[in-house]
């Protein structure tokens, strides 16, 4: 093979990773302003009890089907130290009650916007777990896009940034976002060689029963029957589209991006957001929070121009 046609084979691959987290990050976008139009109709553990149970079932399917590197299904390795599972699925399980329970108060956009803190923090937990170091250019990215988060997140006034007055969603979401950023490093920390589909696919499971646990109260007073199409849909976006799907997608790219690439996309969540909010005829933020967004879009190209 001559050395062009590897060039250009290695960047069509890379290309392929891009678009396929372009959709991760817009499915991931869609569960905040799907979520928000039901996250007062019904109890987010009875929610998420239904979309871990259902992402579990389809996950475990393509397991079977699909596998990973070298194997198709389950070994009985996969099993052992099942604690591992039951952390990360307690981990994974409570951010999404705390997202939604912080969309039944907070804007989808600030919310997103808070998500976009997840990197940094994540970047924490990987030091203490892993430890990981980031690099001057992915630290400063970071840091930048944090700025540009809070001011989102305050709605570009700095008089409630200096007093500190944060809405109470938009504080609880920032709890589950520290779930979320330890969960990210604890994965990586207790995997045992399992492929991905086997681990969060058992992850999954064992978050739908942790949920089950914690929500048993909410899901028993629930009349499944009675349930409008709305949430019915939402459901099923969140299991398949924002779960499942994403899983596939993050596996399909991190094959052919580095890590720094792949994690950029978390700061296109606002700006998806806002799209979805336009098409759901909810209006656009007002234009003090866009230097916000700006600098969130900033600390998005600079990582994507990282190597």
């Amino acid at each position: 093979m001559r050395p062009e046609q590897l060039v250009g084979d290695v960047r069509a691959e890379a290309l392929k990773g891009h678009a396929a987290m372009l959709l991760f990050s817009a499915s991931v976008a869609g569960s905040f302003s799907l979520g928000a139009l039901v996250a007062n109709d019904i109890a987010p553990a009875a929610l998420n009890a239904g979309r871990f149970l259902i992402t579990a079932v389809v996950l475990a399917a393509l397991a079977m089907v699909i596998g990973g590197p070298g194997r198709r299904g389950y070994r009985r390795a996969d099993f052992r130290a099942p604690w591992r599972y039951l952390l990360l699925g307690t981990l994974f399980a409570g951010y999404f009650v705390l997202m939604f329970e912080a969309l039944k108060t907070a804007s989808p956009v600030s919310v997103g916007a808070v998500f976009t803190l997840t990197p940094l923090l994540t970047a924490g937990f990987a030091w203490l777990f892993l430890r990981q170091l980031l690099n001057g250019w992915m630290a400063l990215a970071l840091a930048i896009g944090a700025a540009g988060a809070v001011w989102v997140i305050f709605d570009g006034d700095p008089g409630a940034l200096a007093a500190f007055q944060l809405g109470y969603g938009e504080a609880i979401y920032f709890f589950g976002c520290v779930l979320h950023a330890a969960f990210t490093p604890l994965l990586r920390r207790l995997n045992r060689g399992e492929p991905a589909l086997v681990i969060t696919s058992l992850v999954m499971a064992a978050g739908f029963c942790v949920l089950l646990v914690y929500g048993w109260s909410d899901l028993r007073a629930i009349q499944w029957a009675a349930l409008s199409p709305l949430i019915w849909f939402t459901l099923l976006y969140l299991a398949l589209a924002a779960n499942a799907l994403t899983v596939l997608l993050l596996q399909f790219a991190g094959q052919r991006l580095p890590s720094s690439k792949v994690m950029a996309y978390t700061y296109l969540t606002p700006a998806w957001i806002i799209l979805w909010e336009l098409s759901l005829g909810h209006g656009v933020p007002g234009a003090l929070v866009l230097p916000g967004i700006g600098l969130i879009a900033l600390a998005l190209v600079m990582l994507l121009r990282q190597d």
